[in-house]
């Protein structure tokens, strides 16, 4: 197989476009499949086109419903619906095999014969003479009335057996392969059944797709279904085969390597849609040196010329970061309601929407959002870490107590006010302003880390602040 560049393929498509994202639903949403989608959805919509959805369901045995309901959630959850109803692959098998059958009257497909037995013994034989294995049935220009009858049989495809195939391909480029490489696959197997490689060529003419973007471990698919197509006399779709994603490693992205399903980055990792988004596109694509680019830039931007023809790899701490921008920029009412729903019980989401603009200034995901948060929540006696509880010696307990005494008189708490008021006490005192902070929000929040602590004391308000601060001064051991 031989490529070329795709250099040349960037001219605007010359007819509507009509692109498809067709997972097997087999478990989640993979990664590479949601960025599959995302390509699939930025082509369409950069030419005014539409991107459709279609459920390849055929395997039966490990099609399930909960990872159908799991593809379109991902996909929901990323702004990538289809643009119709989902097309499900299973429920037109009638129409696959009369396509077959169109293909056996035409005399473009034929009856095969061949026994298990004897496609072990053909294998075999290839295998000894160090050939690949191609099929070579008797039955490809045998007389149908030499049929054996009763026999089961499967449907084969008349593949050419002279002259090359070439695919000008939008990602890879030229790429060529010799006919004598593409054997007589099954198009009906022997219970009736369609193949996949049938299935896709029918489903994407009918479905009327004018752009096939997929992973390039389909490339040579495309080659077979060519010769359906042509058999067909069918019009003729674009490709465009896309590098898989690899590791940090550069290898093959598996589960060695984390997550792998859309799911886990929301659910378990704290990812937001628009940070995926943003960066599965800049994942073997990009526009100059933009790194932030929001949807609507990315369907301006989008063309699939500037899609690399190697593997990208795959780096978990630059989406963090990206999601960290993108948590600096969210709404807070919606992240209220997210971190929300990942701390256990109900919590206020008033006070969480209040608390956001000091929360996400450091965050990374909402799981960091929620463990952030939870000081506003906690009971008292408050939980110390072992840090926190390490800062409140004797002494610092003493100086709890006199900072209570101070902050009791306070009708007006502000953060301006709070500020100015141990400010004060720490030049009073003669100390540093850290050796009041320190003590306070061990006492405020069981931890070391936190806002700043005038907005802790805010965001607690008077009454909790105070029962806290005098609760660790009060107490004679950490509670």
């Amino acid at each position: 197989m031989a490529s070329g560049s795709a250099s040349d393929n960037a001219a605007a498509p010359a007819r509507p476009v009509v692109t498809r994202f067709a997972p097997s639903p087999t478990g989640y949403l993979h990664i590479g499949g949601a960025r599959t989608a995302l390509f699939n959805w930025l082509f369409a919509r950069h030419h005014g086109g539409t991107y459709l959805l279609r459920i390849e369901d055929t395997d039966r045995a490990r099609s399930t419903e909960p990872a159908i309901a799991a593809i379109f959630d991902g996909l929901t959850w990323l702004g990538l619906e289809g643009d119709a109803e989902p097309v499900f692959q299973f429920a037109r098998s009638a129409r696959h095999a009369e396509v077959a059958e169109a293909l056996l009257a035409s005399g473009n497909a034929y009856r095969c014969y061949l026994t298990p037995e004897e496609l072990t013994a053909l294998r075999e034989k290839a295998q000894a003479e160090r050939k690949p294995f191609r099929i070579a049935s008797p039955w490809r220009d045998a007389d149908p009335a030499s049929a054996p009858a009763g026999a089961p049989y499967v449907v084969r495809i008349k593949a050419p057996r002279e002259g090359e195939t070439v695919i000008q391909d939008l990602v890879q480029g030229e790429v060529t392969v010799s006919n004598a490489e593409i054997d007589d696959f099954v198009l009906l197997r022997s219970d009736g059944t369609p193949t996949y490689m049938l299935a896709v060529v029918v489903d994407d003419h009918d479905m009327g797709v004018t752009h096939v973007i997929r992973g390039d471990d389909h490339l040579n698919n495309a080659f077979r279904q060519l010769v359906i197509i042509h058999a067909m006399s069918w019009e003729v779709p674009e490709y465009g085969h896309v590098p898989l994603i690899h590791g940090a490693d550069g290898a093959k992205l598996s589960k060695r390597h984390g997550a792998l399903g859309v799911d886990s980055y929301r659910d378990d990792l704290g990812i937001l849609p628009e940070a995926l988004f943003n960066y599965l596109l800049r994942l073997g694509w990009g526009h100059g040196d933009d790194e932030l680019i929001s949807r609507e830039q990315a369907v301006e931007w989008f063309d699939i010329a500037h899609v690399g023809k190697s593997p990208s790899r795959f780096d978990l701490a630059k989406l963090q970061n990206l999601n960290g921008h993108y948590l600096r920029e969210a709404d807070d009412v919606r992240l209220a309601a997210l971190v929300g729903e990942i701390m256990p019980g109900a919590p206020d989401l008033a006070l969480l929407e209040k608390a956001m603009p000091c929360l996400k200034v450091r965050a990374k995901d909402t799981n960091e959002l929620a463990v952030s948060a939870a000081f506003l929540f906690a009971q008292r006696p408050l939980m110390l870490e072992d840090k926190a509880a390490a800062l409140l010696t004797e002494d610092a307990r003493v100086l709890l107590g006199r900072i209570a005494a101070a902050l009791e008189a306070e009708a007006d708490w502000t953060s301006e006010t709070l500020e100015a008021n141990l400010k004060g006490l720490a030049e009073q005192w003669g100390l540093g302003l850290g050796k009041l902070a320190q003590p306070l929000r061990a006492a405020l929040t069981g931890q070391t880390t936190s806002p700043g602590i005038f907005d802790v004391l805010v965001l607690l308000g008077r009454d909790e602040s105070l029962a806290r601060i005098l609760a660790q001064a009060n107490s004679a051991e950490q509670v």
